[in-house]
């Protein structure tokens, strides 16, 4: 069955609030996820797990408030989404942290199966190398 706009806003609204456990509930835990790039949240991840610990848990090491991410623009078709989305965020050195992303998500029976995701690697490279990660 062919997914919908509005299911997927729904999907993302986890997201949108900082709510990343909402979200995570519809994302199979086998999900396929690459992240695009030449940075240091770039690979690919066979799992929800490896993706959060890959991902988002480097990102709150350095962005002690979190990052906010947004909806900006949206194309369903069949079992596909298209997902432009930005980000705002405050790094702990100041930087500002407005990225943009573009994530193209697989679904199946209402669960994200598969991601490539798209950003800002070199925005990404500078957050990183201003703000060390603490061991």
């Amino acid at each position: 069955m062919a997914i919908t706009a509005d299911y997927v806003r729904q999907v993302f609204k986890g997201l949108e609030s900082g709510d990343g456990a909402e979200f995570f509930a519809h994302v199979a835990n086998d999900v396929d996820w690459i992240v695009e790039g030449t940075h240091p949240l770039a690979g690919h991840y066979h799992s929800k797990a490896d993706f959060v610990a890959g991902t988002f848990a480097k990102l709150g090491k350095v962005l002690p408030k979190g990052t906010q991410l947004q909806v900006e623009h949206l194309l369903v078709k069949d079992d596909e989404a298209v997902v432009e989305l930005h980000s705002l965020a405050t790094a702990k050195n100041g930087m500002r942290f407005d990225n943009r992303y573009c994530w193209v998500c697989t679904f199946e029976n209402n669960v994200i199966t598969r991601v490539r995701a798209y950003l800002d690697s070199a925005m990404v490279a500078q957050l990183f190398e201003e703000n060390p990660m603490s061991l």
